[in-house]
């Protein structure tokens, strides 16, 4: 069974356009990859320069990122979008600056 996870990121407001453009048309080896590492159902939402990301995860979360640090693809993709963020994010570690946020409510 699928589980939810969420976490909010704040992008530098003078990239904040590039990184929209580069979510509304991610390249397809990404998508793989994330697939692949067991992460679906996936949406970012904006909210001026924040940004909340939610997917679902049939596994371990950290095990689905720690499979997407050793894709070459999700290298090159994050070494570009992670000079976008208000947060430090290294790409050995696509973990760090991210804390899971505690779901207090859900209609099904």
């Amino acid at each position: 069974m699928s589980k939810k996870y969420a976490w909010v990121w704040n992008v530098k407001p003078e990239c904040v356009e590039e990184y929209v453009k580069m979510h509304l048309n991610p390249w397809p080896e990404i998508m793989k990859a994330h697939s692949v590492a067991g992460i679906k159902n996936y949406s970012i939402f904006q909210n001026g320069n924040q940004f909340f990301y939610e997917f679902e995860c049939d596994g371990d979360p950290a095990e689905a990122f720690a499979k997407m640090t050793e894709d070459s693809d999700c290298i090159r993709w994050n070494n570009i979008t992670s000079k976008m963020l208000d947060v430090s994010m290294e790409n050995e570690n696509l973990n760090t600056g991210l804390q899971f946020l505690r779901e207090v409510f859900y209609l099904e």
